[in-house]
């Protein structure tokens, strides 16, 4: 079974992670034929971490779970937090794929979206 997990970076605003988590929902809709299950996980600040969304998807019965990063930039977070969290899962679940997908920034159809919106 393949998840795809949401990471976004979190807010004190629980209306911002909120939004998030309607995201997921609105992705695991589209998903749905690629993926068995979509969750959503933040980095700091609220609930559920990373850890625990990875462990989530993997008690759903996900042997292969996709951890996408809701970033624009490679910041320190996307670059190093991630990478380092993913890592430290995969070693506890070594008979388990967890891997990364390309964070949002660097989707080719964003110059488009973004043109999109201003108008």
């Amino acid at each position: 079974m393949k998840f795809l997990l949401l990471v976004a970076h979190g807010s004190r605003r629980s209306e911002s992670n909120t939004e998030v988590e309607q995201v997921a929902a609105r992705l695991a809709e589209a998903a749905a034929s690629e993926y068995d299950g979509v969750l959503h996980a933040f980095l700091e600040l609220a609930e559920p971490s990373i850890p625990d969304g990875i462990d989530a998807c993997l008690a759903g019965g996900a042997d292969e779970v996709t951890v996408l990063p809701y970033f624009l930039a490679a910041g320190r977070h996307v670059s190093e937090d991630i990478p380092e969290i993913v890592a430290a899962k995969q070693a506890e679940y070594p008979d388990r794929v967890i891997r990364i997908a390309p964070y949002l920034g660097t989707a080719g159809e964003l110059p488009e979206l973004l043109l999109n919106l201003s108008r």
